[in-house]
């Protein structure tokens, strides 16, 4: 388990970039926690610099767009998904499994 941040920083329609193996992004959308690969599979960019909303988040370079529950793409020019972690809160502190979840 990977320590990303306290749940006191993540308020909900907030994300956090978490340096890892590969960069991680986790979201709060509306109180539920959600973690992916930080970078977009079309081109370098920030996932945790993107734009939320409901359960998608739009990458801020060419608007590409992930399921935030999934990590496949939903809207191009993103092709490729990216991976997702679950997510666990505990004593305050939110953690990410680094074990990601791989979509065929």
């Amino acid at each position: 388990m990977l320590e990303a941040c306290p749940m006191s920083d993540l308020p909900p329609g907030e994300s956090v970039r978490v340096e890892a193996h590969v960069p991680i992004a986790v979201f709060n959308v509306d109180g539920e926690l959600f973690a992916i690969d930080d970078t977009c599979t079309h081109q370098d960019a920030s996932l945790a610099d993107g734009w939320v909303e409901a359960c998608r988040v739009e990458c801020p370079l060419h608007a590409a767009a992930f399921d935030l529950r999934t990590g496949l793409p939903c809207g191009l020019p993103a092709k490729r998904p990216v991976r997702t972690y679950p997510v666990q809160v505990a004593d305050g502190m939110v953690y990410v499994e680094t074990e990601a979840a791989e979509v065929a």
